[in-house]
């Protein structure tokens, strides 16, 4: 019998935080055995850096996967690799990075499970270029309710596979995937930063040369106003090839180093207000100049994992993040404009705005990257938040937008219809493979998702 333990879980937004009954699993069967011995619903809990409550399930059960992390096959000479779901990309990078292979799509942070990054089909800042994490996914096998075991495929059970990716977690437990990694020659990339005065520049910037770049986004000051509204800090690259490095540089592939500062206790409510957050992207801003220089993996794709428990900063309210993509053929600068000079209006502060583009769409049904452009904020859990978000979300789907799901803790289902019409056909899959709604969250419920 495999035991549980009763326990309060959050995101890594902090919020929301719901009580539910937390299992280890350490193998298929161990997950076999508990959907036969336990009635409730379960979902899938990797490394908890969806930021709100998708893989969240209040007074029902989460199986923590972080255990299931073991390699299990990789082809040298093609960069396949199988592995479990709970192995994350920090275990393959640190694996297989001296070895001259990366991960050719990853989110802003590297603690996130293969499982997770399938299930909410994370993207880079690739995008534009790469597309998803499923773009790079071989197979993976999936666990059914009835504890069947399916492989799925673009050739095998694609329905389910097209389901299941983007599906947070709602068609059955990943066990295991197969992957392809990229080969690189170096561990460093080469950056080039760029400085626009306003939304305007920075989307002329976009325009002009990301197809130059294989990697690319801006950092954006959110809080600036005017003729500086969308001010903003574009940083491009590519992978540095050996004869890009530094004669100083002896070991090309050399990991980067390890985080070394750590947020031990949440800071105080008002530490992150608009008058703090506006100082910092001032001084953030003019700390940058026009330049193309070498910069570690870890330095351009993580910035916040040198940060341990950098969520702390927001306080014990924790907050949400906003992330939202504009349709490249319905005036996408004009949605985020309105976003931004939202934002500004109502004083709210994000510590943390990013501006991406994003290519085309792939055939998930609840994948959220879209063509056009994406704006994600982090935004301190305060006064009349949700109602706030509400007036976000109008302006999203006036634009023919949507919002991310692994970072979501607020959209109602009216709204998330309209955002994600194929929800109606991801349905009936979910009610064909998990006809007793044993593969539940609190987003699920609150979505309309069983």
């Amino acid at each position: 019998m495999v035991k549980s333990v009763k326990q309060e879980m959050a995101g890594w937004g902090n919020f929301p935080k719901y009580t539910g009954f937390v299992y280890q699993p350490e193998s298929t069967s161990d997950i076999q055995a508990i959907l036969e011995q336990e009635t409730g619903n379960q979902i899938a809990y990797g490394l908890g850096r969806s930021y709100g409550d998708n893989a969240l399930n209040k007074d029902n059960g989460m199986l923590v996967l972080d255990k299931m992390n073991h390699m299990l096959a990789f082809d040298e000479h093609t960069g396949i690799l199988t592995c479990e779901a709970g192995v994350s990309l920090a275990d393959i990078i640190e694996v297989f990075l001296p070895q001259g292979f990366f991960p050719p799509v990853t989110p802003g942070t590297k603690l996130v499970t293969v499982g997770g990054a399938i299930a909410n089909d994370v993207h880079g800042k690739n995008h534009h270029a790469d597309g998803t994490f499923s773009e790079f996914v071989r197979s993976f096998d999936l666990l059914l309710a009835s504890g069947e075991m399916i492989t799925c495929s673009r050739e095998k059970n694609t329905d389910v596979f097209w389901a299941t990716v983007g599906g947070i977690g709602l068609t059955g437990i990943i066990v295991r995937a197969t992957i392809q990694l990229m080969r690189v020659e170096t561990s460093q990339i080469k950056a080039t930063y760029e400085k626009a005065r306003n939304i305007d520049e920075a989307f002329d910037r976009f325009q002009e040369n990301d197809a130059n770049f294989k990697y690319s986004v801006a950092w954006i000051d959110c809080l600036s106003t005017g003729d500086s509204l969308g001010r903003s800090v574009l940083m491009r690259g590519d992978h540095a090839e050996k004869v890009d490095l530094k004669n100083g540089i002896r070991e090309p592939l050399a990991l980067p180093k390890k985080p070394g500062l750590k947020i031990p206790v949440h800071a105080p409510s008002f530490a992150l207000n608009y008058w703090s957050i506006s100082i910092f992207n001032q001084l953030y801003y003019k700390s940058y100049k026009n330049e193309t220089k070498l910069v570690d993996l870890t330095s351009f794709f993580y910035p916040l994992d040198a940060i341990s428990d950098w969520n702390k900063l927001y306080g014990k309210k924790g907050f949400v993040q906003y992330q939202a993509v504009f349709p490249k053929d319905n005036e996408p600068k004009e949605g985020i404009r309105k976003l931004l000079e939202k934002l500004s209006h109502e004083k709210r502060s994000s510590f943390l705005a990013v501006l991406k583009s994003s290519g085309k769409a792939n055939d998930a049904l609840l994948s959220f990257p879209i063509e056009g452009y994406t704006l994600a904020l982090d935004i301190p859990i305060k006064r009349e938040l949700f109602s706030f978000l509400k007036e976000l979300d109008e302006i999203v789907v006036a634009f023919g937008g949507r919002v991310y799901l692994a970072k979501d803790s607020t959209l109602d289902m009216e709204t998330f219809h309209k955002m994600y019409p194929q929800w109606e056909q991801f349905m009936m899959i979910k009610q064909r493979l998990d006809p007793g709604g044993r593969f539940s969250s609190s987003m699920s419920r609150r979505l309309g998702l069983g």
